[in-house]
């Protein structure tokens, strides 16, 4: 697979361990937890001083708002994403911002949403490769029964995440 180039990438503690945060001079590419980077990042010297001050004004803005997030000031995210996939895992991971914060949806609902109803498991799968954890809430989307599924970020993880927002 491709790696995905960046001009900044910036590693955080959050209380749900560190995550690394990555930019193009486009917009947000990375939100990813430690040991489970979903897609290869490459930082390149490629770009102009320019082109790494705005990526590095879209890492400070993630890292601002995910501090607001973790402090529970905030429930949307408003960064500018730069996303790398396929057409359709960019749509899978856009419409995981319908959800909203404090709720959970399935991955049929899902898979409604982006016209392809029979296919679940492959929104699944998107979603599992969604490089903008928190940010593109994937945590959110929980089996037909409502039994927490597979998480990139670990079960533990999305426990936590689904729990912290419990508290609106």
């Amino acid at each position: 697979m491709k790696p995905v180039v960046v001009a900044v990438s910036r590693s955080i503690t959050s209380p749900v361990g560190v995550l690394t945060l990555s930019a193009s001079p486009r917009g947000l590419t990375g939100v990813q937890f430690e040991n489970d980077i979903v897609e290869r990042f490459v930082v390149a010297t490629s770009f102009s001083a320019q082109e790494c001050e705005q990526a590095a004004r879209f890492v400070e803005t993630a890292e601002q708002q995910l501090g607001e997030y973790f402090t529970r000031q905030r429930t949307e995210f408003a960064v500018m994403l730069d996303l790398y996939g396929t057409p359709f895992q960019v749509e899978v991971w856009r419409s995981l911002a319908r959800i909203p914060y404090g709720e959970t949806t399935s991955y049929g609902q899902q898979a409604k949403w982006v016209g392809r109803p029979a296919a679940v498991r492959a929104v699944g799968g998107a979603n599992g490769r969604n490089p903008v954890a928190i940010v593109l809430p994937c945590h959110r989307v929980v089996g037909a029964n409502g039994s927490l599924t597979g998480f990139g970020g670990g079960l533990e993880r999305k426990t936590w995440l689904l729990d912290h927002e419990k508290w609106k």
